[in-house]
């Protein structure tokens, strides 16, 4: 049983504790956090939302992620924030509160694994477990400054992380440094080490820079000409049709196929408790899940084929050696309280999630890195490889760094 401490200032931390290493290892003298829909033995987990705390026991043991954090040394010093159900990318949490930005204090920290950004940039911990189905890993690390990495689909133990969208959600990990990154993500990875291949080729995705803010786009494009001019490797625009074969936007990435998947699976994991419970929700999730019930799941089915075939193209196309790079976010994180009409949600989150859809339809391994600034706010430069390819992605990014 972990020891309770208060929690931290940054308001970040559900809980505070400590739950000390089960051996030694590559993580000896990290600490971190877990996001509030990841198990750990003997405390409840709340999934953002008190009623689903409430009617839940408190699990028997960590989720095996957590596990294999502990027997590699890492400490955990608290449960993080989550949005409420997961189901957010904006940091705001009804119940729990809205974790600090750092960077940024006076705007949302990004979400759902808000708790988790925020508490490594806040110091809380070196590293945060977290989750990403349409970029709750990637939006949070964009917006406060830090890195994160969504690995390709499932390379990561779930079992002990409350089911959400299991066709594309995954364990991810932030953390305030780079070799930290890499070493927590190298720790939890399944399945043989790949053989990383070096770099070849570099493209830029067009549809992405597109509808990004002006700011954004140019320090993008300055990033990219000092990331890989060292290289001798120059940036290649290209667009998801071309990748893909058919005449597909990055919005219709996620308009016509990811975001009606997850309202699906959505209904299946969780609709059921929710419509026989009734628990009390905040405003930001009531009018989401409207939405969900109100989807003609016989309309969506076709969404399934269309996945299919665009992951079928990025894994052919997503070659060894071949990374596509783009902003992680179109935008710096919006101020507190600029969300709250169906207008400015819905920009932000159509916007937002054309980007983040990419890998979540393709499945990829993706790392936002901590490289643009625009109106004195981080932003994310995201660099992605080929499914399954998660090794190369790390060793590119080392290689880059220097």
């Amino acid at each position: 049983m972990p020891t309770l401490h208060p929690s931290d200032p940054s308001g970040s931390l559900v809980q505070r504790l400590s739950l000390e290493p089960t051996a030694s290892g590559p993580l000896d003298g990290l600490t971190f956090t877990v996001k509030d829909n990841i198990d750990l033995a003997g405390l409840k987990t709340s999934y953002g939302n008190p009623a689903w705390r409430d009617f839940h026991p408190a699990p028997n043991h960590n989720a095996l992620c957590v596990d294999a954090l502990l027997a590699a040394g890492g400490r955990c010093v608290g449960k993080a924030i989550a949005d409420e159900f997961t189901y957010s990318l904006q940091g705001e949490n009804p119940w729990f509160g809205t974790p600090l930005n750092h960077r940024a204090p006076d705007r949302i920290p990004g979400g759902s694994s808000s708790g988790s950004a925020a508490s490594v940039a806040n110091g809380v911990a070196d590293f945060s477990l977290g989750t990403d189905s349409g970029g709750s890993i990637r939006v949070p690390a964009s917006f406060c400054g830090i890195w994160g990495m969504r690995p390709s689909l499932h390379r990561i133990s779930e079992a002990g992380v409350l089911p959400f969208m299991p066709s594309v959600s995954t364990v991810g990990v932030v953390s305030n440094r780079f070799e930290h990154l890499d070493k927590v993500v190298r720790t939890l990875l399944s399945g043989d080490e790949q053989s990383p291949s070096p770099l070849k080729r570099v493209f830029v995705l067009a549809d992405a820079m597109d509808i990004c803010d002006d700011a954004v786009q140019s320090q993008a494009e300055k990033a990219l000409v000092d990331l890989f001019e060292p290289t001798g490797i120059k940036p290649e625009p290209i667009r998801l049709a071309q990748i893909v074969g058919e005449d597909l936007s990055l919005r219709d990435c996620n308009e016509r196929t990811l975001r009606p998947l997850q309202t699906l699976e959505f209904q299946n994991t969780l609709g059921s408790w929710i419509e026989y419970h009734k628990p009390e929700t905040g405003l930001g999730f009531s009018m989401a899940y409207e939405n969900v019930r109100q989807s003609d799941r016989l309309g969506i089915l076709d969404c399934r084929s269309r996945r299919e075939r665009i992951f079928d193209a990025m894994r052919a196309w997503l070659t060894p050696g071949t990374v596509i790079c783009f902003p992680s976010t179109p935008m710096v994180a919006p101020l507190k309280g600029t969300l709250e009409t169906r207008e400015a949600a819905r920009d932000f989150y159509d916007r937002t999630m054309a980007i983040t859809a990419f890998a979540g339809i393709g499945r990829l391994p993706e790392i936002s890195a901590p490289l643009l600034s625009a109106s004195g706010c981080p932003v994310g430069l995201s660099i992605a490889a080929g499914n399954q390819q998660d090794e190369s992605l790390l060793c590119v990014l080392g290689q880059l760094l220097g």
